[in-house]
C-alpha cells in the first residue's frame, strides 16, 4: 500500500488528508471528503502518517502494520460501509478480531478500533484506488527483481 505514505491524520482534526506539498510553516494538505479544502498543518501539530500506523499484537509479536489490517477488512467487507455508531463494543470487538485475529485486547482500545472503521470508510469512498493496488499481486519483475536466466556452467 504505497499510497498511504501521501495520507495522513493529525491531532486536533478528525478524517484524512492526502499531503500535496511541503511549505514554508508546515505541510499543505487536502481533506479527503467532498469537499476536498486544502490547508497548512503547523510543524508543532502532530502529524501520523498511514504507512507508519501499525497495531499491536498478543504475546508480543512485532506489531501489524496498517496496510495489512486494512487488506484483512477489505476482503471481509468489499467496500461496505462500516456503521461504527451502530456497532457495540462486543460487535467492535468482533470486527477486529476479523481484521486482525491475534490483536492485544488490552493495548488496542475501543477508539482505535471505531477509528480504523472510519478510515476504512474514508479509504473506500474517496480513494478506492488502494484497495486495487492491494488485490494485484505483485510479480518479481514489478518488485525490481528479474528472472534469472537458467544457464548450466560445466
Amino acid at each position: 500500500m504505497e499510497l498511504l505514505k501521501d495520507i495522513v491524520s493529525f491531532s486536533g482534526k478528525s478524517g484524512l488528508f492526502r499531503i500535496l506539498k511541503p511549505g514554508r510553516a508546515g505541510i499543505i494538505v487536502e481533506s479527503l471528503d467532498e469537499k476536498r479544502e486544502k490547508q497548512i498543518v503547523g510543524s508543532s501539530t502532530r502529524v501520523s502518517v498511514l504507512k507508519d500506523i501499525s497495531m499491536f499484537r498478543a504475546d508480543d509479536q512485532d506489531a501489524a502494520p496498517l496496510s495489512e489490517i486494512l487488506k484483512n477488512v477489505h476482503a471481509k467487507y468489499e467496500g461496505q460501509k462500516i456503521d461504527t455508531k451502530a456497532l457495540s463494543d462486543y460487535q467492535l470487538a468482533d470486527f477486529m478480531a476479523q481484521a486482525l485475529p491475534d490483536y492485544d485486547t488490552e493495548r488496542v482500545y475501543l477508539s482505535d478500533i471505531k477509528k480504523l472503521a472510519n478510515w476504512y470508510n474514508i479509504l473506500t469512498q474517496y480513494l478506492p484506488e488502494i484497495f486495487e493496488v492491494l488485490e494485484t499481486p505483485e510479480t518479481p519483475t514489478e518488485a525490481g527483481l528479474t528472472p534469472e536466466a537458467g544457464t548450466a556452467q560445466e
